[in-house]
């Protein structure tokens, strides 16, 4: 955040309701003047006037939850294209303001743009990651791994990265706030964003979506079991991923013939309220039919958090033979070195389950750095040159 006020006109931070945004950009300094959108008088000014309310703000002003009026985007631009000095606006947005319809000119730039997603475990314990870096090194076994029990690691995972969700203990604690949650993003922040008359069919495509949190998606399957069009169906999913509850893992396909599969995987934003919207608590966790989708959900939520603070900032994809083998995560670097991360929720981990990893190790030759199979397990295991098995937590090591 200093280094983007520090170089760039607007920076703007994105993310889901309740991750912390407002509480992050108030901690800036009484110099920045802040403005909330949510507050209705002032969201009626911002509505009434653009320009003029622009016009009266000091030299760095916080505007919070700006998707509530996208019309400000423009007058912001032309104060800035007047004068570019550094920090002069923080905007924070519930909802990704570039996505939406109604603005008609981005800030492409002159805006740096921040995404906050739900806290990672690392900020939890208050250390840098050092995962992502380790891997593109080739020596990930060498990330000094906490030794925490499998029912911590099962405790981190139903509880998710919120912060009032991390803040209550009990689960039916965390319950009462996941629906306060999910009835507040429905019938408030839906409204606002886009004109749709079936608010009723949005909690059974979330938790359907849920449901396949990590695999392909196929939106005529999907359509079928819900009702809904295409057309339909297509725009819900949008708005969800407008709104940060979504992320869309791309697949990664090179000039290697028709072997790799192009279709995305779709992941909820965190595994604490998949496991509310799948009625998984930590007590039936363990032995949930759905344990393995809420540690893969969990991990690559961890990599998508991780992946911009590292020093490589890779990207991220995911890997499908048209066979049906796979790699969970491939991240790819500027040099375009490749890692592929495998997720198992077992205990234990056998050659097997390097088949993916290996065959993408022969497909893509001296580019492949490393391979990891992350388990549930406390060992660090060699599984052959460039192969690993490590702990879960390593994702979250120094």
């Amino acid at each position: 955040m200093d280094r983007a006020l520090g170089d760039t006109p607007v920076v703007f931070l994105a993310g889901a309701r309740q991750t912390g945004k407002s509480t992050l950009v108030r901690c800036l300094g009484p110099e920045s003047g802040y403005r909330t959108l949510d507050d209705l008088g002032v969201l009626a000014a911002a509505q009434a006037d653009p320009e003029g309310f622009i016009g009266t703000l000091g030299d760095r002003t916080i505007l919070d939850e700006v998707q509530r009026a996208p019309d400000l985007l423009l007058p912001i631009k032309a104060s800035v294209d007047r004068d570019r000095r550094p920090g002069r606006f923080i905007l924070t947005g519930s909802a990704n303001v570039l996505a939406l319809p109604k603005v008609a000119d981005s800030l492409a730039g002159r805006m740096e743009v921040l995404t906050l997603w739900p806290l990672a475990q690392a900020e939890l314990d208050a250390h840098p990651p050092g995962f992502v870096d380790a891997c593109f090194s080739g020596h990930p076994e060498r990330l000094q791994i906490s030794g925490i029990t499998r029912g911590e690691l099962f405790r981190r995972i139903a509880t998710g990265g919120y912060p009032e969700a991390v803040a209550r203990k009990a689960s039916r604690d965390r319950a009462r706030w996941f629906d306060a949650y999910l009835d507040t993003l429905i019938q408030r922040d839906v409204r606002d964003l886009a004109a749709i008359e079936g608010l009723a069919q949005l909690p059974r495509l979330l938790q359907t979506v849920a449901a396949r949190s990590g695999s392909p998606l196929n939106v005529a399957d999907l359509g079928r079991t819900l009702g809904l069009g295409q057309v339909t169906l297509r725009r819900y999913l949008t708005l969800f991923q407008t709104l940060f509850l979504l992320v869309e893992l791309p697949p990664w396909f090179e000039n290697l013939g028709k072997r790799l599969a192009k279709t995305p995987k779709m992941y909820l934003n965190d595994a604490g309220l998949l496991g509310h919207l799948l009625g998984v608590d930590l007590e039936a966790l363990q032995d949930a039919p759905t344990l393995g989708a809420m540690v893969e959900t969990f991990a690559v939520m961890e990599l998508v958090k991780s992946a911009p603070w590292s020093e490589t900032r890779p990207a991220l994809f995911h890997v499908r033979t048209s066979a049906g083998q796979e790699v969970d995560v491939v991240l790819e670097d500027r040099r375009r070195r490749l890692v592929g991360i495998e997720v198992k929720a077992s205990a234990t981990v056998g050659a097997s389950d390097f088949k993916g990893l290996r065959l993408f190790q022969e497909l893509t030759g001296e580019r492949f750095t490393c391979g990891v199979v992350l388990y549930t397990g406390r060992e660090i295991l060699p599984f052959g040159p460039g192969l690993w098995a490590l702990p879960l937590q390593a994702l979250w090591a120094e």
